[in-house]
């Protein structure tokens, strides 16, 4: 499908809109998906009470879905996340597709019980007799203003749990074709969805077609000899300005970007490493216990013959995400904390 992002003519959408028509275009060929969550139907879409072009959601993600598709399919659900999410997993387990917007990824709080015990572990404990098709889609990242509780990464913590299928995408195509590959899956899968993405322009097609983007494969986004950048979500844009900057200076680097951190495409970041001989991780979740711990370990573990250097990482501080403007900027990985990196390996 990456043949796609070459057509001459870019049909232009931005990271909501192309989730929004893909979780459109799955409820238009399979009636058996549904979606749940906090007024994700924009108080039922009622035009009498000037509902009708509601959001849909926090972020416009299921903007206009209730008005196609009617309440029975797109629910409206209490602020209640650990009933909502239980109510998905019943529903996955009796034939449905449910797709459940947990909002924010720090309400894994009040729900965690919900999607740790029993999403990822029925299929496993009833002797894979049980299918799960439940997809969670997730808001990440912080640099919006919404201090520690709105503002998390937080992937780490699902992809320590067996039985669940993570995925980050990091620009619309990405999006889209998780999306719909996610809704089509057997097993439960969460997409954590960059807010900081929801913000960028893009000059990505998007085909308007239903596409797939396998889960568990990454995609080189920049071919490079000198250094190996890996990015997840938005930190592959930010790789991607630093690796720009790097070619100003004289090197040339490789971008991998993730797009699924449960299953992780370890053969991707090792080919890429065994060519360079060099790799920065850039990762928004805190440093302990981290994706970017388990791509360092991976590398020392499985390239150290062919490392120059050891593996740098470029991550959030281990502290909660400040409400402060000044601070919450140091707290994200930067463009400059990736290209010093880099430049140090290369030094």
């Amino acid at each position: 499908m990456d043949a796609a992002m070459t057509q001459t003519k870019t049909r232009n959408l931005t990271f909501v809109q192309s989730i929004n028509e893909a979780i459109r275009q799955e409820m238009e060929r399979d009636p058996n998906v549904i979606v749940m969550g906090v007024d994700v139907a924009g108080a039922a879409g009622r035009a009498d009470q000037g509902f009708i072009d509601h959001f849909g959601g926090s972020f416009g993600l299921t903007k206009n879905l209730i008005q196609k598709f009617g309440p029975e399919r797109v629910r409206d659900t209490p602020i209640s996340e650990n009933g909502f999410l239980g109510a998905g997993v019943g529903a996955a387990a009796s034939g449905l597709r449910p797709l459940v917007d947990m909002m924010f990824v720090g309400f894994i709080g009040v729900c965690g019980d919900q999607i740790l015990n029993n999403a990822a572990k029925m299929h496993y404990m009833f002797g894979g007799k049980v299918k799960l098709p439940l997809t969670i889609q997730c808001q990440t990242s912080a640099g919006h203003g919404s201090a520690a509780q709105h503002s998390e990464t937080l992937y780490a913590l699902f992809t320590h749990m067996p039985g669940l299928k993570c995925v980050v995408p990091s620009d619309p195509y990405t999006a889209k074709g998780l999306q719909i590959a996610a809704i089509r899956d057997d097993d439960p899968v969460i997409i954590f969805q960059s807010i900081t993405l929801m913000g960028m322009n893009f000059d990505v097609h998007v085909p308007e077609e239903r596409y797939t983007i396998p889960i568990g494969k990454a995609r080189t986004v920049r071919k490079g000899a000198d250094v190996t950048l890996v990015g997840i979500g938005y930190t592959t844009q930010t790789c991607l300005q630093a690796a720009a900057g790097l070619e100003q200076l004289g090197y040339s680097a490789d971008v991998v970007d993730l797009l699924s951190v449960s299953p992780m495409d370890e053969a991707a970041i090792l080919d890429s490493v065994k060519k360079t001989r060099k790799i920065v991780i850039a990762d928004e979740d805190y440093p302990r216990c981290s994706v970017s711990s388990d791509i360092s370990a991976l590398v020392v573990e499985q390239a150290f013959d062919v490392l120059d250097a050891p593996p740098v990482r470029v991550t959030a501080p281990h502290a909660s995400v400040p409400y402060s403007p000044v601070l919450e900027e140091l707290h994200i990985p930067s463009k400059k904390r990736i290209l010093d990196a880099a430049l140090g390996l290369l030094g």
